[in-house]
């Protein structure tokens, strides 16, 4: 359906995992092995952290976003944007979709200090759309701009407390999309990798109900990497800290990349990573 990366750590150009990299989020638009469709140009995004006042007020500042329907190769912008600014938390997403293409819809999507993208999908979504959106609180409501099953399930899971507690607002959103699936004899009702994050940490929950989820991967620790590989180059760029999850890994060096297992969540912040159950399959 989809490719998505999360970064992490020291302040970085995204251009060093999102164009640089030699399997980059980029190179995955146009050739993905491991994704239901090799190809994904429907679209991309990118949304970041700023650095600037995070030491001065003690909190992350707001994401800022670009989104384009644009195919991710084919986008100069992106290259310009993506290698002049730095920052230490960010998200890509490249889009294979169906109709309708528009900016609305691309990942990320973004309420106050919060980012959320998803590759998958809820199956039948039309069939349950109004369902859902109408579980939606009124006053999330009008920032529903695009027509996504993803961009619905993220405003169902604030209304669901994903704010307090983001862990518990996924589940309750994913069981209340499962739960309407199942009204309607949608067998499997939900399907992906799903990322949410406030600036200072990130959540990667890997899990469908048929208990088969889109792969998903995180990166192995620096130092790590610096002691099975002294002489790779590349490895110099990237700080003690810094840590990606994404849909498949940006190298193949073995052990460079690590699965997250199924119907699982990958917390990860400045400490590195740590690892919750997530769900029963329904």
């Amino acid at each position: 359906m989809c490719r998505w990366l999360a970064y992490v750590g020291e302040p970085l150009h995204p251009s060093e995992v999102i164009l640089d990299a030699r399997h980059s989020l980029v190179a995955q638009s146009l050739d993905s092995p491991l994704g239901a469709e090799t190809v994904n140009g429907d679209g991309f995004g990118l949304g970041w952290y700023p650095v600037s006042n995070r030491e001065d007020s003690g909190q992350p500042p707001g994401p800022a976003l670009f989104r384009s329907m644009e195919p991710a190769w084919n986008d100069l912008n992106l290259r310009e944007i993506s290698r002049m600014i730095r920052s230490p938390l960010f998200f890509s997403h490249v889009r294979a979709a169906g109709p309708p293409v528009q900016q609305t819809n691309c990942h990320p999507f973004r309420h106050a200090n919060w980012l959320f993208m998803h590759n998958g999908g809820l199956t039948d979504f039309l069939t349950v759309k109004r369902d859902l959106t109408l579980a939606v609180d009124p006053s999330l409501y009008p920032e529903i701009q695009g027509t996504t099953d993803s961009e619905v399930l993220f405003h169902l899971a604030l209304t669901l407390g994903l704010q307090d507690d983001p862990i518990a607002g996924m589940r309750a959103a994913i069981r209340e999309a499962e739960r309407v699936g199942h009204e309607h004899g949608i067998r499997f009702p939900v399907q992906g990798t799903f990322a949410v994050s406030d600036g200072a940490t990130v959540w990667a929950i890997r899990y469908s109900t048929a208990g088969r989820s889109r792969s998903l991967f995180h990166s192995t620790d620096i130092e790590t990497l610096r002691r099975m590989y002294p002489d790779a180059e590349r490895l110099r760029v990237f700080g003690r800290r810094a840590h990606v999850i994404v849909s498949e890994p940006l190298n193949d060096l073995p052990g460079a990349f690590e699965g997250v297992p199924e119907s699982t969540v990958s917390i990860l912040d400045e400490a590195g990573y740590r690892y919750e159950p997530f769900l029963e399959a329904a």
